[in-house]
């Protein structure tokens, strides 16, 4: 396990020396705030003019609700950015040591394969966790100026992290396949796109192979943490998605490691 945060830490360190990372982190906040500040106009308007029928909208049963008008829409906008952004911050994991022939070196320490892979994908995990927390002023903002429920809020944000991970977990896989760090974001932006439409085609079907892609895709996870319901389905089935790319993460350098 210390070979592991060893190995983090040394990644961690790196992306915060790499310009790379304070222009990857400037554009998701623009344009995260962007779309916050436009879904967050839309409500206000909708809670002005709703303001004087308050009480006939609320006896019919209608609410202006800020965790459904603002925090759900603005959470899945950061899941659909952040499947363009992380795979600029993955691009680098292997891809960049395998092209300065210091893969071979890492290999010849004392740590093992395995701690590699789990170091890397630390890093990039804990540099985008970093970022989502930067953006986090917009909950902020509004608990300022509403009075939203913190429990969709919450696991909202888990969902977002889940799906982060797995979105990191095929950009470092990605980066394992070549030394072009371009290739290696192209790749993983690639794999991360499909995952997320993959239900899209199950839509248009009532069969078998509609419910195995809906079920695989990672979008119709994400849904029941941003209404705020913890499915232990849903988090067994990004660990597991986790779990499966490291492997076959490792399984690749591995591969490679006795050419």
């Amino acid at each position: 396990m210390k070979s592991v945060f060893w190995i983090a830490r040394r990644e961690i360190g790196s992306f915060f020396y790499s310009p790379i990372f304070y222009v990857v982190t400037t554009v998701f906040l623009v344009l995260y705030s962007f779309l916050f500040f436009a879904i967050f106009s839309d409500f206000s308007q909708a809670s002005l003019q709703a303001a004087p029928q308050a009480a006939a909208l609320q006896k019919a049963g209608y609410s202006i609700n800020a965790n459904e008008m603002v925090i759900v829409p603005s959470l899945g906008n950061m899941g659909v950015i952040l499947l363009f952004i992380i795979p600029l911050i993955t691009m680098r994991s292997f891809a960049e040591e395998r092209k300065n022939k210091t893969f071979p070196l890492l290999l010849s320490s004392p740590v093992h394969l395995s701690g590699i892979v789990a170091g890397k994908f630390l890093a990039c995990l804990v540099v985008v966790s970093f970022m989502i927390l930067l953006s986090s002023y917009s909950i902020g903002f509004i608990v300022l100026m509403g009075q939203p429920e913190l429990g969709p809020i919450l696991s909202g944000y888990l969902g977002i992290l889940l799906m982060t991970g797995c979105y990191i977990a095929m950009g470092v896989f990605a980066s394992s396949l070549t030394d072009n760090q371009i290739v290696a974001a192209v790749i993983g932006f690639g794999l991360a796109l499909l995952m997320w439409l993959l239900e899209l085609p199950a839509q248009n079907t009532d069969s078998g192979i509609g419910m195995i892609l809906e079920y695989l895709s990672l979008r119709s996870h994400l849904e029941s943490f941003l209404k705020g319901v913890l499915d232990s389905s849903d988090i067994v089935y990004y660990l597991s998605f986790m779990a499966f790319i490291l492997f076959i993460t490792h399984q690749v350098l591995d591969s490679r490691r006795w050419r």
